[in-house]
């Protein structure tokens, strides 16, 4: 049974995703606050999180960044923040998937499953070489030089993605729908922040970047092998 954190200083709120989760047949842990999140993220080891932004005194902004020092685990926002740039700043944080006020407790349900399947879904038993790039993908771990490199689920699922399928080019909506399994009504530009990131680990220059290149008015592709 997968467990899931639920953070939010909005007690109706936090039991309303509690409850819709834990008929999808989710364990979920509440906390209410920056620091007693950190302290479940520590001791009860879940799963996923779901992260509200507007907390008391600590917010999810910097939740994000203390989780993200020590632990590449799922994280969705869930905020009434709608401004591009909050959006922007969350997934440039390291966040996997953002939900603004008011939002369908249904469909928060479907994000958590398909970010899930994206951590526990590979079957596949094919590694791939770019280079000095290893992914081992069943393993869902990338090395470059032989020095591991930490990717959050939704980088490892758009580099899974494009290098399976080196020179294919792939617009912002397929690799929105390939991340979470289904077209939700989305924001494309999210895929610029994670691919930003993903470059930043993954690249020895990132402004000039040899394996996720960006295709002009397109998208992306992974280097031709």
């Amino acid at each position: 049974m997968p467990k899931i954190l639920v953070v939010d200083d909005e007690l109706k709120i936090a039991r309303l995703v509690r409850d819709y989760l834990t008929e999808a047949g989710f364990d979920v842990v509440l906390a209410g606050t920056g620091p007693a999140a950190l302290a479940a993220a520590r001791s009860d080891q879940p799963d996923l999180v779901v992260l509200d932004l507007g907390l008391p005194g600590m917010d999810g902004y910097d939740v994000t960044r203390s989780i993200r020092r020590h632990s590449a685990i799922p994280i969705i926002m869930l905020t009434a923040r709608s401004e591009e740039t909050d959006r922007i700043i969350g997934l440039e944080l390291g966040a996997d998937d953002y939900v603004v006020k008011p939002f369908s407790p249904r469909e928060l349900v479907a994000r958590v499953k398909a970010v899930l399947r994206r951590t526990t879904g590979e079957t596949t038993t094919e590694t791939i070489r770019a280079q000095d790039l290893l992914i081992n993908l069943p393993h869902r771990s990338v090395e470059r030089d032989g020095a591991r490199i930490e990717l959050t689920t939704s980088e490892f699922e758009l580099l899974r993605t494009l290098a399976t399928n080196p020179g294919r080019v792939f617009t912002r909506g397929q690799l929105l729908d390939v991340m979470r399994g289904a077209s939700f009504d989305s924001y494309e530009r999210s895929i610029d922040a994670h691919i930003k990131n993903l470059r930043k680990k993954l690249e020895p220059d990132p402004r000039n970047p040899i394996y996720v290149l960006t295709v002009y008015g397109v998208g992306y592709r992974f280097a031709d092998a």
